[in-house]
């Protein structure tokens, strides 16, 4: 069964930029939605971004307003890995950050649309 691995989660100052990446471990995610979602203690999961992905190439992106034009999603290695370039952090940025997969049509925003997740990495944004 696929399984998904994220890192480069890392505490960094307001401004800054970081990359977080995903990978598929034990499976291929080439027709699948891969998406990153976020979030704090005590709130619900946030979709933040969204790539619909049908071998050969990247259909769709999609992003939460409150990253839109600071956020990048690419898809590389077959679609096999998920990098999130984040880029003028916010202090309101810091959470757990998931990569989630699935293999429906939609690829929303919605944590419904996915049926694989990673652990999650941290990210933390302070000024």
């Amino acid at each position: 069964q696929m399984q998904l691995a994220e890192s480069g989660g890392a505490a960094v100052k307001v401004g800054e930029s970081l990359k977080l990446s995903c990978a598929t471990v034990g499976g291929t995610a080439e027709s699948y939605c891969m998406a990153w979602f976020r979030q704090v203690p005590g709130k619900q999961r946030e979709g933040v971004a969204t790539t619909n992905f049908r071998r050969p190439r990247v259909y769709s992106t999609a992003y939460h307003d409150s990253v839109k034009g600071r956020f990048f999603v690419i898809r590389s290695n077959g679609g096999n890995i998920m990098d999130l370039q984040m880029n003028a952090l916010k202090p309101e940025d810091s959470a757990m950050y998931y990569c989630a997969a699935g293999a429906g049509t939609h690829c929303g925003l919605e944590t419904a649309d996915y049926n694989t997740w990673g652990q999650g990495t941290q990210v933390t944004v302070s000024s």
